[in-house]
């Protein structure tokens, strides 16, 4: 901040300095003479009040190049022949400067090649063409210095390939300006637009006004005081610009980590926070899942990258080897992706915390929709096992109840024999109704003789070939254990037989020091999710709600790979 205060004070200086030597000249209306010093006045402002709004945008260091342009070219109009022709020399590098802003907003920096070569070829047209024009005729200079004679046809020559070359830089600028605005949103065409068009305009201005200015009435006075407030107006355009743009205040990186060291940092004033530091509003913050491969904002809501604009840029953010989440900024307002991963770096800490924090609530909202889900099967499975005690149990009841009243009516003893069978062929099949009840409820292999067995008597009743591993599975398991695995080898052979299509299944069953792993694959169809069906995602309910872990991978047409791991212990 004092140093920027230091080179406002001289600058003032210099352009007072230069204003009071105008006084005596009478080579021109001294307003004229005073204009150019008051014009890098006008630069020097604007671009000492973006460089302290955004320190690490080169914006306004370019805005103060372009007022030292100014105070250099007005030395041209000094009575000292050095001076002078040092002024005559760089008589158009403001025009260059104007080019490079130009390209350079609202970065500060060239984002493409395109834009570097445009702007070298700039100050090639500013300091390498400009040479004719004092080289070649006497009265360019004081006494004639820079001249080496007086040649109409080269000087001639020499003006028309600068005004050439000058609308060769400002065509190829004008189609890297329209490439920028068709990208670019529409709140932020409304910006650039107009500072475009102006900035083009006043650069024109320079070559088109010696022509055009006596056609439309002005003297070369008038001509020149236009063209200067042209120019001027360009940096009081580029920082209403900013302004417009919504560029807030750039802290410094330092100042960042201060506040984080001193402050509660909710990812509200977290992503505030950082979008202050680099000068973006629009600046978010997401955070990285447990295994860092997905990304959720702060709420836990899912976050999608491929969804981003093209004018959108997404920086990884790590601490230490991890991934703990990504600032998602706007590229055009930051073009330098190191500049977001610095600060990223200084809120590492904050991130990690928040993501905590969105990790609970993704979890939070996950557990509420398991419970829900756990809710509903039990719903169903309660109103499937009241459906099948009333259509089938009960009905079957009834009428053993209507058979036992009419043997009870039977006189002859011939048909009692009969009568009395067919009873108990009916009681037998109301008892196995009731066995296949109480078995979907709960296997009596798995209570009686435990998972290994309850798994093997599911592998000898399938109808394709099927293999079963165990490894380590000694002696009983929880009951909360063998009763989820015991579903989840179920509902996967149910699905190879029913959907899957498969030829063959394998079963893998292995007891590690604190988890039991199981793994069912079938070489089917596959193509099966968590989310296609009631079957697998009961499954995956089930498995979380004993704080287990549930993954499928199921291309199309390789197959199905089921891995359950469920905490047991040591």
């Amino acid at each position: 901040m004092v140093s920027l205060v230091l080179i406002g004070a001289f600058g003032a200086v210099v352009a007072g300095v230069e204003i009071a030597l105008f006084a005596d000249q009478r080579v021109a209306p001294w307003w004229l003479l005073a204009s150019f010093p008051a014009g890098g006045l006008v630069y020097l402002a604007a671009g000492l009040e973006a460089w302290r709004r955004r320190p690490s945008n080169r914006t306004g260091p370019i805005m103060v190049i372009g007022a030292l342009s100014w105070f250099v070219v007005a030395l041209a109009n000094t009575g000292t022949p050095v001076l002078a022709a040092v002024g005559i020399v760089l008589a158009t590098t403001p025009l260059a400067v104007v080019v490079w802003l130009l390209h350079a907003f609202p970065s500060g920096r060239l984002r493409s090649r395109t834009s570097r070569l445009t702007v070298v070829g700039g100050f090639v047209v500013s300091l390498v063409l400009q040479v004719p024009l004092y080289l070649f005729d006497p009265g360019a200079s004081p006494g004639g210095v820079l001249s080496v004679g007086h040649r109409a046809d080269l000087l001639s020559a020499g003006t028309w390939l600068q005004r050439g070359a000058g609308m060769v830089v400002m065509l190829v600028t004008a189609g890297v300006l329209v490439d920028r605005l068709r990208t670019a949103t529409p709140g932020q065409r409304r910006v650039l637009l107009p500072l475009y068009a102006y900035g083009t305009l006043a650069v024109l201005a320079t070559p088109l006004g010696p022509l055009l200015g006596p056609a439309a009435g002005l003297s070369l006075a008038q001509v020149v005081g236009l063209q200067i407030v042209l120019l001027a107006g360009v940096p009081v355009a580029f920082a209403a610009a900013m302004l417009r743009g919504g560029f807030a205040r750039t802290a410094e990186i330092q100042e960042l980590s201060a506040w984080l060291a001193s402050s509660a940092a909710t990812p509200e004033l977290l992503a505030d926070a950082l979008g202050r530091t680099l000068g973006d509003a629009s600046l978010q913050v997401v955070y990285a899942s447990r295994d860092g491969r997905a990304l959720v904002d702060g709420n836990g809501v899912p976050f999608d990258p491929s969804a981003l604009g093209e004018h959108r840029g997404l920086v990884d953010i790590e601490l230490g080897s991890r991934r703990i989440g990504a600032i998602v900024y706007d590229a055009t307002v930051i073009d330098d992706a190191e500049l977001v991963r610095g600060a990223g770096q200084v809120a590492a800490l904050a991130i990690d915390h928040d993501r905590l924090t969105a990790e609970l609530r993704a979890s939070h909202a996950d557990l509420q929709q398991s419970r829900a889900r756990l809710v509903e099967a039990g719903d169903r499975a309660r109103q499937r096992i009241a459906q099948d005690l009333h259509d089938g149990l009960q009905v079957e009841l009834v009428l053993l109840a209507l058979e036992a009243q009419e043997l009870a009516r039977i006189d002859g003893s011939a048909d009692l024999p009969d009568a009395a069978t067919r009873l108990r062929i009916g009681i037998d099949g109301a008892a196995r109704h009731l066995r296949g009840i109480v078995h979907a409820l709960m296997p009596a292999a798995l209570v009686e003789r435990g998972l290994t067995a309850a798994i093997e008597d599911l592998v000898d009743r399938m109808p394709l070939p099927t293999r079963l591993a165990v490894a380590e599975v000694d002696g009983r398991l929880p009951a909360t254990v063998e009763r989820t695995a015991y579903f989840v080898v179920a509902e996967a052979l149910t699905n190879a037989v029913k959907h899957a299509a498969a030829e063959k299944v394998t079963v893998t069953l292995e007891r590690a020091p604190t988890r039991l792993v199981i793994g069912v694959t079938d070489d089917g169809v596959g193509g099966a999710t968590q989310e296609g069906g009631a079957g697998l995602h009961g499954l995956a309910d089930r498995v979380d709600a004993i704080g287990g872990r549930f993954t499928i991978e199921s291309p199309a047409g390789g197959g199905t790979h089921l891995l359950v791991e469920l905490p047991c212990g040591s």
